[in-house]
């Protein structure tokens, strides 16, 4: 290995005598440079070395010759300025000097793609690395990236951004179409399901036609671009000011018979480079489908490409490609969305549809939703539909809402329609709990607030009888409205509490539990009823040790309200119950050890251990408890409590265990 390094660091000498010479490096950076790059050669000669190891030395190696740039650069500015003095002295013209090509100008890229081999060699199946590498190629432009490229096609041919970057380098660097278009037509072989890989060749194709036309109009056959809506607006002034230069071309007599002659050739070469780019839509989009029948994105993007283009008869392409997706994705909830959006967008891109929608607009894209809930009533397509106008309603302001409204044909209101769809939702039994939570948020938000508790009551006692984030807004509702309770508000609450806590587990209602704790805390009657559907909920639900622990936020309740020792009865209520959870233990222990830490009485200490106990009665296969157990002995405790903790555990555990540090 060291003379296979040493062979190669020996290959360097005429590159670090060529920086020496002409003053780019000193001696002591020249001595640095061979230091480094020995420890890097012998990284790369260890029997398994790493990708890192490879990058570093990479990016050691640019770093370098980014450096040999600026100082060459340097050099070249001092070298101009010293021979400007002289000229000026002798009285010549001014000359511009230059400093010749030589090895070290070379040799750093070199290395890096010896480099660069060498890694791709190792570690053939990173495609990152690979790209890493042809970016390299092409940035330098060095005259590897055609082998780079065979190579890597070679290794990852089921890769579709690797065909993708062969045919646009191939395509824009070298102006070759016909291999890229070769390059493309592989990679769909290869990697026909790739839906990029078919919108690129697409655009790829149209672009190539475009610049045919953009040739031909430079050459003065001015058949104008083929992408829509592009027109150069200098252009179009220079033209305008300019109208005396140019002779018309709608006459019919005499020599303007021949210009109308070439006028209407030129519409012909029009029509053709038109129809022409419309034939290669078709035919990739056909492959396309073929390929992948249930893409529904790759049909969306051909209709984004179509948009941007100036085909001839785009409009029946654009109805030949909607009437496909409608045909095969009728029962997707995506595809009704999808197409509400392009609705409202005016049959345009749905990235347009974040501006402002117009009247007409928005009746189309409100039929499309009513037509989808005939053909799929469900959940996901109500939710779609109300998020659509809400997302309307929320772009158009409170002060404009009424201009949407505004059309005597298509007279549309979308706060009334909004309150609608979900009645609507209610209605054909697709109603759920997000959707209902939005409606009675939405009510609230109109100021309807009688409505809004109305339809909370009658939906948590009907099919939404489980929903705990209705429950929750149905409390509030009623809280807010009452304000500083009475005797009987305060029954009335807990009775309208006590319904969902005695039905739902126990894992579910945390929003609920706390509410009911945080709202009854200054109320001890209520708050032991509580305390005694708590008991009875955990007896029938089990205790938990994940998420919420109910018994741990009603003792943090009670030792807030009335102290350690009402929250030590409260604990000792809930540790008499089947098989507590190991988190209560542990809140239990936190909240003993945090009052002898703050105090120092030995009390709490004590109650410490009768809860580590207890809670190995159960869990004594916990190393971790036994663990937390002998560093709370070693910390507050004796040398022989901690000791014989440790002996236990490792007799309960068998040695299994890593007590000690």
């Amino acid at each position: 290995m060291a003379d296979v390094v040493q062979y190669k660091l020996e290959r360097m000498v005429n590159e670090l005598d060529d920086l020496e010479r002409r003053g780019l490096f000193s001696r002591r950076e020249i001595a640095e440079i061979v230091k480094q790059r020995r420890k890097f050669e012998y990284r790369l000669k260890r029997p398994s070395p790493l990708k890192q190891d490879y990058l570093a030395y990479i990016d050691y190696e640019k770093s370098v010759d980014a450096l040999r740039v600026l100082r060459k650069k340097a050099a070249m500015r001092e070298l101009k300025k010293k021979s400007e003095e002289e000229d000026v002295k002798g009285g010549l013209k001014k000359t511009k000097p230059k400093m010749k090509q030589s090895v070290s100008d070379f040799s750093g890229v070199s290395r890096i793609v010896e480099i660069y081999r060498s890694a791709t060699n190792r570690f053939k199946g990173d495609i990152e690395l690979w790209f890493q590498y042809l970016e390299f190629c092409r940035q330098r432009r060095n005259g590897h990236m055609k082998k780079v490229l065979a190579q890597v096609i070679r290794f990852h041919p089921k890769v579709p951004g690797v065909w993708i970057y062969a045919a646009s380098w191939e395509f824009d660097h070298n102006l070759n179409a016909a291999a890229a278009r070769a390059l493309m037509q592989s990679g769909l072989r290869s990697c026909p399901s790739s839906e990029a890989l078919w919108v690129e060749y697409l655009r790829m194709e149209l672009t190539y036609l475009n610049k045919l036309s953009a040739r031909r109009a430079a050459l003065g056959e001015d058949v104008g671009p083929l992408v829509a809506d592009r027109h150069d607006p200098e252009d179009k002034q220079w033209r305008d000011e300019n109208k005396e230069l140019f002779m018309p071309i709608d006459g019919e007599t005499g020599d303007y018979k021949e210009l109308s002659e070439q006028n209407k050739e030129l519409t012909q070469k029009i029509d053709f480079f038109r129809e022409q780019g419309l034939n290669i839509l078709q035919t990739v989009y056909k492959c396309a489908v073929e390929a992948l029948p249930s893409s529904f994105s790759l049909r969306t993007q051909f209709l984004e490409i179509l948009e941007a283009t100036n085909l001839a008869n785009s409009e029946n392409m654009q109805k030949e490609i909607l009437s496909d997706m409608k045909s095969e994705f009728s029962k997707d909830p995506g595809y009704w969305d999808w197409l509400a959006k392009y609705e409202a967008a005016g049959r345009k891109s749905t990235h347009d549809v974040e501006k402002e929608i117009m009247p007409d607009q928005l009746f189309n894209a409100i039929q499309v939703y009513d037509e989808a809930l005939k053909t799929i009533p469900s959940s996901t397509m109500f939710d779609s539909y109300v998020k659509f106008l809400m997302d309307t309603i929320n772009r158009t302001g409170p002060t404009k809402r009424s201009t949407l409204s505004d059309s005597s044909d298509n007279d549309v209101d979308p706060v009334s329609h909004v309150l609608m769809v979900y009645e609507k939702a209610q209605s054909m039994g697709c109603i759920t709990e997000d959707l209902a939570c939005q409606h009675v948020s939405f009510l609230l938000e109109l100021g309807r607030s009688d409505d809004a508790r109305n339809l909370a009551e009658k939906l948590c006692g009907g099919e939404l009888s489980m929903a705990v984030g209705l429950w929750v807004l149905h409390l509030s509702i009623e809280i807010k409205r009452i304000g500083t309770p009475s005797k009987a508000d305060l029954s009335f609450v807990f009775d309208l509490l006590q319904t969902p806590l005695r039905k739902l587990v126990v894992s579910q209602a945390e929003s609920l539990w706390l509410m009911g704790l945080k709202y009854f805390s200054n109320h001890k009657h209520y708050f032991d009823k509580l305390v005694d559907i708590s008991l009875s909920s955990l007896i029938r639900d089990g205790g938990s040790d994940d998420g919420f622990s109910l018994s741990s936020a009603i003792v943090n309740f009670v030792l807030q309200r009335n102290g350690i020792q009402s929250a030590r009865d409260m604990y000792k209520r809930f540790l008499a119950i089947p098989r507590p959870g190991l988190a209560f233990y542990r809140n239990c222990i936190e909240m003993e050890l945090n009052l002898a830490s703050a105090d120092g009485a030995k009390t709490h200490l004590v109650e410490a251990r009768k809860l580590y106990e207890a809670a190995l009665s159960t869990y004594d296969q916990d190393a971790s408890l036994w663990q937390d157990y002998h560093f709370m002995e070693s910390k507050m405790g004796t040398s022989e409590t901690a000791a014989a903790v440790h002996w236990r555990a490792r007799k309960t555990l068998k040695g299994n265990t890593t007590l000690l540090s």
